[in-house]
């Protein structure tokens, strides 16, 4: 699977209508107001414990956001792109959200060796154990979310990915830009620390920095669930954060609204 091309190349009649997926599925949800002042919510998958209350408080506010797929462990024994998640992926997909590869394992990258690059993948059946990747087997990890994406929602993912962990390195980045992939970071007010030990880092205290701290053009990042973190994040800080940063003058975008990256999340991934 391939990131699609602007070129003057010829597609069939079934890669063009892949083509259309994206912009259609998006246009099918109603329209948020106009957002003159964004932020960029994102999503990681996670353990997806919390993934339902989540989509209800976005859904009641009328938030878009933009999720990064990987095919991680779930609380209840499976993972995160299973079948039994199907449903709750295409109803996002039904609302208007936007979506990234979080490559298919959640690799995390470790250094660059001969050979490739160096991953540990917390996921999958190599899970805690490093193993190295060449260019083509790095791409074959973003592809596989949006081959999954595709085949429980019937839409496209944008061709925009997030590493794992954030963690990059100059030649995993020219990989993935040379299958047609742009990596989305976050921005440094954007951490909004649900991946943190909730004794030392509190809901309240979260919530008070993001509040105190974000910006107009920041993208923020939080996760369907965190192992580690005892007290969960969200819903507890995402309900307080929405209506905060709206009381701000602030509104939410997915990335595919964003200037720097909307090119690439508005290009579907195709077969």
């Amino acid at each position: 699977m391939r990131p699609g091309s602007e070129g003057g190349r010829r597609h069939s009649p079934a890669v063009a209508a892949a083509a259309l997926v994206l912009a259609a599925s998006a246009a099918a949800a109603p329209s948020p107001p106009a957002c003159e002042r964004p932020v960029y919510l994102s999503f990681d998958t996670g353990h997806m414990a919390v993934a339902p209350l989540v989509a209800d408080v976005l859904k009641r506010h009328a938030v878009r956001v933009t999720f990064f797929l990987a095919n991680e462990r779930t609380k209840t024994g499976g993972t995160s792109l299973d079948e039994g998640w199907a449903a709750w992926w295409r109803d996002r997909a039904d609302e208007g959200h936007a979506f990234g590869s979080h490559t298919w394992d959640h690799d995390v990258w470790q250094a660059d060796v001969a050979g490739g690059l160096r991953v540990r993948p917390t996921a999958g059946p190599q899970a805690r154990r490093p193993r190295v990747l060449d260019a083509a087997g790095y791409c074959a990890e973003l592809a596989r979310p949006a081959q999954r994406l595709a085949a429980m929602t019937g839409q496209a993912m944008g061709a925009i990915f997030r590493a794992p962990g954030g963690k990059t390195s100059p030649a995993l980045l020219q990989a993935a830009q040379a299958c047609g992939w742009t990596h989305v970071g976050w921005s440094a007010a954007g951490f909004l620390g649900d991946e943190l030990p909730s004794d030392r880092y509190p809901n309240a205290q979260l919530l008070q920095q993001a509040l105190r701290d974000i910006r107009e053009g920041d993208v923020l990042l939080a996760h369907l669930g965190i192992w580690s973190r005892q007290d969960a994040w969200a819903p507890a800080v995402l309900e307080p954060l929405i209506t905060g940063l709206k009381a701000r003058g602030l509104c939410f975008a997915t990335l595919r609204e964003h200037p720097r990256y909307g090119a690439a999340a508005r290009r579907a991934v195709l077969p």
